[in-house]
């Protein structure tokens, strides 16, 4: 069904990165991730939602600060990520699954303590850093002819816990790149809303090697919301085929890049 250079095969596990950017009337992926299931794929969708809960702080009065382009998460914030994460984006998520005709169950980092991170930087708060990942709910959701919608809030590490409520923020790209690895998925796709990494003449760079990625991070190519994508493609590339970041706002794009179509920016 799935014809590239690396074909897909009934069973194989495809993590699928919704980007916050993309979610809503904007997002297509979610079509084409309905069709993979009902092809005999799996695949497994991991979301954040910065501009959602973005909004909500702003409803509730806060001012969302930022320290090198990650949210700082004091306790305010992060009971607003944790309801817009987990609640209203997640079974948004879902129910729009359902209503195209798939079956999905939604879960968070925190749920079976599937995700376990400890804190990355203490000015940041709420924040974890390295993301442990304990895959058996994901695939027990998976064998039961599910797709797994996983938030990515987790549980905070008790051996080095600074916080009472035991739940940190993460970047949701870092983990789709540590779920993707520890599925072993066949493939690892990031979907945004511009159409890959662009060089310093706005024009899309098809393909990274691992060994140029170093490089155009230094020279600032790759940097603000592509850097933790790439660094979780390269992170992934220890079990996973293949890496990409495609423009989610294109319809089909998911399944154009998973047959084989050159678009988008691959890595590796």
């Amino acid at each position: 069904m799935f014809q590239s250079d690396i074909e897909l095969i009934s069973g194989d596990i495809v993590v699928v990165k919704i980007g916050g950017s993309t979610l809503g009337s904007h997002e297509k992926a979610l079509e084409d991730v309905v069709r993979l299931k009902s092809n005999g794929i799996n695949p497994v969708v991991v979301h954040g939602g910065a501009k959602v809960v973005s909004d909500w702080m702003h409803l509730q009065g806060l001012q969302p600060k930022f320290v090198h382009g990650l949210r700082v998460t004091d306790k305010s914030s992060l009971d607003i990520v944790t309801a817009v994460l987990s609640g209203l984006v997640n079974k948004s998520i879902v129910a729009s699954i359902f209503k195209m005709g798939g079956k999905s169950v939604g879960l968070s980092g925190v749920d079976g303590g599937m995700l376990l991170s400890e804190v990355s930087d203490p000015e940041l708060g709420h924040v974890g850093g390295a993301v442990e990942v304990d895959p058996l709910l994901i695939n027990m959701v998976i064998d039961s002819g599910f797709i797994p919608v996983i938030a990515s809030v987790t549980l905070e590490n008790v051996n080095s816990s600074l916080y009472s409520e035991g739940i940190l923020n993460v970047n949701a790209d870092t983990v789709a790149g540590e779920i993707a690895v520890a599925l072993k998925a066949k493939r690892l796709v990031f979907t945004t809303d511009v159409d890959g990494v662009m060089d310093s003449s706005r024009r899309l760079i098809p393909r990274i090697l691992q060994s140029q990625a170093s490089g155009l991070i230094r020279s600032s190519v790759i940097a603000g919301g592509m850097l933790p994508k790439i660094e979780a493609c390269i992170r992934s590339l220890s079990q996973v085929s293949t890496a990409h970041i495609i423009n989610g706002t294109k319809p089909h794009a998911l399944v154009d890049v998973l047959s084989g179509r050159i678009l988008g920016t691959r890595v590796g």
